[in-house]
C-alpha cells in the first residue's frame, strides 16, 4: 500500500525551462578557468557539525568561475567504534563499513533513493582509501560506519542537459571531497590513524592555442582554411565547465606524512603518442592537490581543538 502522507518528486529528470540555448552553447566553447592550472578551489572544511555522531565533518568547495555553475557540498558522519553483533564471526580487526548517498536534488537528475552502481563504486573506494590508514588492530571484535551525503554534486546548473563527461569527470572530484572530509570526520570521532588521508584529482585537458594558424590551400577550389592547433595541459582541480574537453583524469588519496597512496583511480584516453612520463606527472599534480587538501585538514582540526580548549 502507498503512502500517503509522502509526497514524492517526479521520476526522472527535472530541467527547469532554459532559453537561448543556441548563446549558451556558443559561451560554453570557451574556457573560463582564472586559477592557475597548479592550485585547487578555495575548501571550507569544519568538523563537529552533527553533535549525535561519534565524529562529523561538512566540506563545501567554490564553484570556480563558471557562472550558474554549482560547488561541491558534502556531509560526513562517523558512527563508532562500537561492538559487533554476537552473531558475527570474531574479527581481530576493526571492520570498516562506508555508504556514500547522493541527495536528490544533488544533480539536475533527480536521483533515487536506493543507490546506484556509481553510488558503489564511490563507496568501494572511499573504503580503500580509508582502510590504509585506520589503525584497525586497536579495535577488535568492533566496527565503524562512516555516511557520506552528497548533498550538492559538481555540475553546471546553467546547461539544460547532462553531459555523459561531466557526470564522469564529477564523480572524480566528488571521491577526492568524500576522502577529504571523511578524514577530518574521523579524527574528530578520535579513531586512531597513522596520518591523515587527503583527495587529490589531477587531468589532461585539451586546450587551443591563442594564435591560430591561417594558412592558404593549393586545392583547385582556391579557398584559405584557418587551422587551430590542439594541445593539451595538466591541471589540478578540474571543473567540467571550466574546460572544452577533458581527456584523461587521476584522483589519489594520499598520506603526505608518509608520503603513500592508499587508492589510485585512473580513467581516460591519452593520446598515443604519449608515453609513461605522461602518466607520472598526471600523478605527481594529482599528489601537489592532495598536500593542498591536506593543509585545509590540518587547519581545521587545530581550530576545532582551539574551541574545545
Amino acid at each position: 500500500m502507498a503512502d500517503r502522507r509522502r509526497v514524492n518528486g517526479p521520476v526522472g529528470a527535472t530541467f527547469a525551462p532554459v532559453f537561448d540555448r543556441e548563446d549558451r552553447a556558443k559561451v560554453a566553447k570557451v574556457a573560463v578557468r582564472t586559477r592557475p592550472n597548479d592550485i585547487i578551489r578555495k575548501i571550507y572544511l569544519q568538523t563537529g557539525v552533527t553533535p549525535s555522531a561519534s565524529g562529523s565533518a561538512y566540506l563545501e568547495l567554490s564553484s570556480g568561475a563558471v557562472p550558474g555553475a554549482s560547488g561541491l557540498k558534502l556531509s560526513c558522519t562517523v558512527h563508532g567504534p562500537r561492538a559487533l553483533p554476537r552473531s558475527t564471526p570474531f574479527s581481530p580487526h576493526l571492520i570498516l563499513s562506508t555508504h556514500v548517498k547522493y541527495a536528490p536534488f544533488a544533480t539536475k537528475e533527480r536521483r533515487g533513493y536506493l543507490r546506484d552502481t556509481s553510488e558503489r563504486d564511490l563507496a568501494v573506494h572511499l573504503e580503500t582509501s580509508l582502510r590504509g590508514a585506520i589503525l584497525g588492530d586497536r579495535w577488535p571484535k568492533s566496527g565503524v560506519d562512516i555516511v557520506m551525503s552528497v548533498i550538492e554534486a559538481d555540475q553546471d546548473r546553467s546547461a539544460p542537459q547532462v553531459s555523459p563527461d561531466e557526470e564522469l569527470w564529477g564523480m572524480m572530484n566528488v571521491l577526492s571531497g568524500c576522502i577529504t572530509v571523511a578524514s577530518a570526520a574521523l579524527a574528530d570521532a578520535g579513531i586512531d590513524c597513522v596520518d591523515t588521508v587527503a583527495g587529490g584529482v589531477a587531468a589532461v585537458v585539451e586546450t587551443e592555442d591563442a594564435a591560430a594558424e591561417t594558412t592558404e590551400s593549393t586545392t583547385t577550389k582556391e579557398t584559405k582554411e584557418s587551422t587551430t592547433s590542439a594541445a593539451t595541459a595538466l591541471v589540478v582541480d578540474p571543473v567540467p565547465a571550466e574546460h572544452g574537453k577533458i581527456v584523461a583524469a587521476c584522483c589519489v588519496a594520499y598520506l603526505p606524512n608518509r608520503d603513500e597512496v592508499t587508492n589510485l583511480w585512473l580513467k581516460g584516453d591519452l593520446p598515443a603518442s604519449a608515453d609513461g612520463a605522461l602518466h607520472l606527472q598526471m600523478l605527481d599534480k594529482a599528489l601537489h592537490a592532495a598536500r593542498q587538501a591536506d593543509r585545509v585538514i590540518v587547519a581545521a582540526l587545530k581550530e576545532a581543538a582551539e574551541e574545545s580548549s
